[in-house]
């Protein structure tokens, strides 16, 4: 399977995101080497009170395949996003069944798959699941980058996330 592809594809997502004014993070599920269900991030523009926590590009994706026509299965699904997926998307991958995650760009102050499992009760901590890091992580990079440096998207400012990825992004040595 072509990583790079489908991440292309997951970036797509992100963009669309971006262009929105909300969170650039962008997913697709892939089985049998076509995209099947994607998703992008919503819920963190508009007004301020309030950011949904729980509009997150990976559950929109599995949520969409509620409504598709294709037969989800799961041990042939590949999920790929544009960022390490938090805890409760972690947790939603694994009860889907997906075994294999890929992603573009770690996810310092919130990212789950890092999780030490061994301590869960059996349905986390048997879940057979293979992650791939940083598969496009520099174009990710970049549109976090941007994000982050646009004055109206507020969402995460001044956060441990930020100063990350700003750091991050001078260091990569880009202009």
């Amino acid at each position: 399977m072509d990583y790079e592809f489908f991440m292309e594809q997951a970036l797509e997502q992100a963009r669309k995101a971006f262009y929105q004014g909300q969170f650039p993070v962008g997913c697709v599920i892939v089985q049998d080497d076509q995209v099947i269900a994607s998703g992008a991030r919503g819920g963190t523009s508009g007004d301020l009170s309030f950011f949904s926590e729980i509009d997150h590009a990976e559950i929109r994706a599995l949520k969409s395949l509620e409504s598709s026509n294709i037969r989800f299965a799961p041990e042939r699904a590949v999920l790929f996003c544009t960022m390490e997926p938090c805890l409760m998307c972690f947790a939603a991958i694994i009860l889907a069944g997906i075994r294999t995650l890929v992603f573009a760009y770690e996810d310092v102050m919130g990212g789950g798959t890092a999780l030490d499992r061994t301590h869960l009760t059996p349905l986390y901590r048997d879940a057979q699941i293979t992650i791939v890091s940083h598969v496009l992580r520099k174009k990710s990079l970049d549109l976090f980058h941007n994000f982050f440096n646009k004055e109206a998207n507020l969402y995460w400012k001044d956060s441990l996330l930020e100063s990350y990825t700003l750091d991050q992004w001078r260091e990569s040595g880009t202009k």
